[in-house]
């Protein structure tokens, strides 16, 4: 059985990677939109986790002794970016090799495994699967903000499926970590991936979102105002969780407002 899931990781850091082709040291220092990261930021934050998440197949207490850096800091200061910055010691370019080199030596491990084997993390074990798609999640929703930086449009493929499908499983979680009941029916998705085909989930009924899948993706990793997408949200409870949809863990994260996040031009 193979967990294909490690190979779209893979293209997703090879994309991001080819984006960053050319930049020097200071280029990578240029501000996002966001919370004012720069784009090597945005390159400590995902090799520090890529790293925890290889760690725990590996090396569970040396993933836990890594968290627990950042966790202190978060307990600290309400931000895990000291955490992050005191453990990944590189910088500039030679960050950005790094990164790219443990991305793909880390796709090569995680190919062969179970896909269904459970993986120690910060909260509740997850499965292989899971945590090589929040890997390939963390990598699409940052670098929304490193390719708007840079004015360049990325090219998007089917593999935001599984973003998709983790936004669709984080229904749930959207409201609980909003302090919001749950509804008891999922709105019914209909989505178009960007090859062209159609992607349906749940049951339909009074509630409905439709429009591209990749601004479905958007507005769950929180990169895109809901305002700011093609969605068509019918309902309260579709209109509830787009304007609330939080697919990753953590605590509640507010949304970007319409118009803050966005393509600049170059």
């Amino acid at each position: 059985m193979t967990l294909t899931q490690a190979d779209d990781f893979l293209t997703e850091s090879e994309t991001l990677y080819a984006a960053l082709a050319g930049l020097d040291d200071t280029a990578l220092l240029q501000a996002t939109q966001f919370k004012g990261w720069t784009i090597e930021d945005v390159l400590v934050h995902l090799h520090f986790w890529n790293i925890a998440a290889d760690l725990s197949v590996s090396d569970e207490a040396g993933m836990q002794k890594r968290v627990a850096s950042v966790m202190a800091a978060l307990k600290e200061t309400g931000s895990m970016r000291s955490g992050e910055n005191a453990t990944v010691t590189e910088r500039g370019t030679a960050l950005r090799e790094a990164w790219i080199t443990n991305a793909r030596n880390m796709a090569v491990r995680w190919r062969d495994m179970d896909p269904k084997q459970r993986l120690t993390w910060v909260g509740p074990t997850m499965s292989a699967r899971s945590s090589i798609t929040a890997r390939q999640m963390e990598t699409w929703a940052h670098g929304f903000e490193i390719f708007d930086t840079l004015g360049k449009a990325r090219e998007e493929q089917d593999r935001i499926k599984n973003i998709v499908v983790l936004g669709v499983n984080t229904f749930g979680w959207s409201h609980q970590v909003q302090s919001l009941p749950v509804p008891e029916a999922m709105p019914r998705l209909t989505l178009t991936a960007p090859s062209g085909e159609v992607w349906t989930f749940g049951e339909v009924g009074d509630n409905s979102i439709t429009g591209s899948a990749v601004d479905f993706a958007a507005v769950v990793t929180q990169t895109r105002a809901f305002a700011d997408t093609d969605l068509i949200a019918t309902g309260d409870t579709a209109q509830t969780w787009m304007t609330h949809a939080q697919c990753f863990a953590g605590p509640p994260e507010t949304p970007p407002a319409a118009g803050t996040r966005h393509r600049q031009e170059t």
